[in-house]
């Protein structure tokens, strides 16, 4: 099965953003609903992405070598390049490195506020999951679960996702 270049393209946008939600993906594909994206994912994308435990979107391996193929994304899962939204970003910023004390979502969202940044928790809580989801931050189960990178700082390359 060939896809035309805009399902690609929005594959691609999967594979980058990965895990996801609906809305993620209607407000970067300029969709009225999360429910004209599953309509759109079941048409198009069917055969090449499923959705985790979680409910999240992701791509099949079959999916993302389909973009890498097509030099729409580079490297694989094995790679430390990760491209984000601007909350994840900034979480990567400020969120405390392998070897230091892990840190709970308020330490994070405190930590941001710090930085100048004005985030709802709730974002910074979804957010840090994105993240473990992505391979790139390690949950910690304590009391309540905490956080830090899963990698060093130097080398993670961080990608911002253009907002508009």
């Amino acid at each position: 099965m060939s896809l035309e270049e805009t399902a690609k393209r929005r594959l691609a946008d999967i594979v980058a953003l990965a895990p996801t939600k609906n809305g993620e993906l209607q407000d970067r594909w300029d969709m009225d609903s999360g429910s004209e994206v599953h309509q759109y994912l079941e048409s198009e994308l069917k055969d090449y992405y499923y959705r985790n435990e979680d409910s999240l979107i992701c791509a099949t391996p079959e999916g993302r070598q389909l973009v890498e193929d097509a030099g729409l994304v580079e490297g694989t899962e094995d790679d430390q390049h990760v491209t984000v939204p601007p909350v994840q970003a900034d979480i990567l910023d400020v969120l405390a490195g392998p070897d230091e004390q892990t840190q709970s979502v308020v330490s994070v969202y405190h930590a941001l506020g710090d930085a100048g940044h004005d985030y709802e928790v709730d974002d910074v809580r979804s957010a840090l999951h994105s993240l473990v989801e992505k391979g790139v931050v390690e949950r910690v189960r304590k009391t309540v679960p905490t956080f830090r990178l899963a990698v060093e700082r130097s080398e993670l390359e961080v990608e911002e996702l253009d907002s508009s």
